[in-house]
């Protein structure tokens, strides 16, 4: 798999030469799955995820970019990476946070989704923050009918 490299970074997505950054926390505050989003036929089930960047540290902090894994049930393993969140390269001062949502379309009926956001704090210095795992399950549909 090819590596992404970020205006104003030197470095890949992928971690290497990012230090974790403990006060950067991420969390997974809602996932929804949405049946009624028209979604290609290789890719039928979407879900919505909201996740919200608190910093705790320190240091003032921008986020330049993203890298999800996203692993079906059936094995298959897709990467999403790129500049940005959500179009935005935000900058969390010490105490701030940033929240947004997007989603996830996957073939299968089940996947996991884990990822980090890379960045830059005010020296220069690369950092890095997990995205927690999180499990999409496509729930059981009841059947429409009559008994």
């Amino acid at each position: 798999m090819d590596k992404l490299f970020l205006k104003g970074l030197s470095g890949p997505v992928d971690g290497d030469g990012f230090e974790n950054l403990e006060g950067l926390k991420v969390s997974v505050d809602e996932l929804v799955y949405q049946p009624q989003v028209l979604t290609a036929p290789d890719r039928p089930h979407c879900f919505a995820y909201y996740i919200s960047i608190a910093n705790e540290t320190d240091h003032t902090v921008t986020l330049k970019g993203r890298k999800w894994v996203v692993q079906e049930a059936s094995g298959e393993v897709t990467a999403v990476e790129g500049d940005g969140l959500v179009g935005e390269m935000p900058t969390l001062e010490p105490g701030g946070s940033f929240s947004y949502n997007s989603f996830h379309v996957i073939h299968s009926r089940r996947a996991i989704a884990r990822g980090s956001y890379i960045g830059l704090d005010e020296t220069g210095r690369r950092v890095l923050a997990v995205i927690p795992a999180f499990e999409m399950v496509v729930p059981d549909q009841p059947e429409v009918g009559y008994a």
